[in-house]
C-alpha cells in the first residue's frame, strides 16, 4: 500500500497566516501539521508516501519537510478538488493500494484500525469515520450495523437533516477501483471533481466501501481556534524533555525546551513546547503555549497561544492568551497614548481592550 498526501490548497480560513504560507506547514505543538500525518503512516508500516502540491505550495512544503527527504512530491496542475488530487496520483499509484490522509487533519490515532477494515472486509473503499455533534457541517454516512465497521450505504455531503452523526473524517483507504469512479463522475456545481462523489459512485456500483468508527478525537484546522485546540492536544501528548538552559526558574508539568533555548527567572507550566534558540525571561508561560525556533517572551504572561519562528512578546501588562503570533511579529507594550496605531494585513484581526 501506499499514500498520499493532498496539501496543494493554501487554506483562506487561516488568513491572514496562510497569505504566504500553506496551511499544512503552520506549527502545532513544534511541528508543521502535516508532519503528524507523515508520522501515523509510517507507524502502520506505509513507506512510499507521496504529498500532492501546488505551484504556490511545493517550495514552502518542501522546506518544512526538509527531515523527510525520502516523500515524493507531485504537482496538481491546478484546483480542481480533493478528487483531481487523488485522479492525478493514478500512475505513480501504479496499481497499489492507496491510503489517502489530508494534510490539515489530525487524529489522535493511527490509521491501523482503518488499514484492518480495509483489508478485513474485502473492501473496495474504507472511510474514517468520526461521531460529532452537529454534522451538518460534514460529508454524514449510513453504516450497517452498530459496530466499530460496516458497510457504507450512502453518503450525504452537508445534509440539513442528517441520519446520523457520523462525519467523513480526512483519512480513507481504496483500491485501484478508485482511479474508475473518479472517471465517472461529473465535476461538481462548484466546479471540482468531488472524493465523495466518486465513493457515492462506487457505492451505487455494488462496490463494498465499509466506513470505521475512527476512535480519538480529530481535528480539521481551519480556524484559528481549531489550531489553537489542536495545539494543546497535541501538547498533552508530548513528555518532558529538557536539553536547553534553564535558569533561576520553575517548570511544572510536561514541558519540552530544545536545545539552544534559555529560560531565565520564568515559570513554565506544561504542557508547553519551547523550540530552539527561544529566549524566555522574567516570563510566566502556559499551559497550552508554543514558542517557535528563535521566539522570545520577555517581561509578559502568555497562555493557550502559538508563537512562530522569530515571533517576540515583551513588557504586556497583562495576559496574551488564545492568540497566534505569525512568523517575525512583534508584540509589545508602549506608552500610554490617546491613539493607538497598527499595521494589518488583510483578514487581521485585532482586540482591544477597552477602558
Amino acid at each position: 500500500m501506499k499514500a498520499l498526501i493532498p496539501a496543494a490548497g493554501f487554506g483562506s480560513r487561516l488568513r491572514p497566516l496562510t497569505f504566504s504560507r500553506p496551511k499544512p506547514v503552520l506549527p502545532v505543538a513544534g511541528q508543521p501539521i502535516i508532519a503528524y500525518a507523515l508520522q501515523h503512516l509510517r507507524s502502520v508500516g506505509i513507506e512510499d508516501i507521496a504529498i500532492v502540491t501546488s505551484d504556490a505550495t511545493e517550495a514552502p512544503l518542501r522546506a518544512a519537510l526538509a527531515d523527510w527527504p525520502d516523500v515524493t512530491f507531485l504537482r496538481q496542475a491546478y484546483m480542481g478538488g480533493l478528487g483531481h488530487a487523488v485522479a492525478g496520483a493514478e500512475e505513480w499509484a501504479d496499481g497499489d493500494d492507496l491510503c489517502v490522509m489530508l494534510a490539515d487533519n489530525l487524529f489522535e490515532h493511527s490509521p491501523a484500525g482503518l488499514l484492518q477494515a480495509f483489508r478485513d472486509g474485502g473492501a473496495h473503499a474504507a472511510l474514517a469515520l468520526i461521531e460529532v455533534e452537529d454534522p451538518r457541517a460534514f460529508g454524514v454516512a449510513e453504516l450497517d450495523g452498530e459496530g466499530a465497521s460496516g458497510r457504507v450505504r450512502s453518503i450525504v455531503e452537508k445534509p440539513e437533516q442528517p441520519e446520523t452523526n457520523l462525519a467523513v473524517a480526512g483519512l480513507y483507504c481504496f483500491t485501484p477501483r478508485i482511479f474508475e469512479a473518479l472517471r465517472q463522475v461529473p465535476v461538481s456545481a462548484r466546479g471540482e471533481l468531488e472524493l465523495t462523489d466518486a465513493i457515492s459512485w462506487l457505492i451505487r456500483d455494488g462496490a463494498v466501501v465499509r466506513g470505521y468508527r475512527q476512535p480519538g478525537w480529530w481535528k480539521d484546522t481551519g480556524r484559528p481556534a481549531d489550531l489553537l485546540e489542536a495545539n494543546a492536544w497535541m501538547l498533552a501528548r508530548q513528555g518532558s524533555v529538557q536539553r536547553g538552559t534553564v535558569e533561576h526558574s520553575l517548570v511544572q508539568g510536561n514541558v519540552v525546551i530544545e536545545a539552544g533555548a534559555r529560560v531565565c527567572r520564568s515559570v513554565i507550566v506544561g504542557p508547553a513546547y519551547i523550540g530552539p534558540d527561544a529566549v524566555i525571561e522574567d516570563a510566566r508561560l502556559g499551559p497550552g503555549v508554543s514558542v517557535g525556533r528563535g521566539a522570545q517572551v520577555i517581561g509578559a504572561i502568555v497562555r493557550h497561544s502559538i508563537l512562530e519562528a522569530g515571533a517576540c512578546v515583551s513588557g504586556l501588562s497583562g495576559t496574551l492568551s488564545d492568540s497566534i503570533l505569525g512568523q517575525g511579529a512583534q508584540l509589545s507594550r508602549q506608552p500610554a497614548t490617546s491613539y493607538h496605531q497598527c499595521l494589518m494585513p488583510d483578514a487581521s484581526t485585532l482586540s482591544i481592550a477597552g477602558d
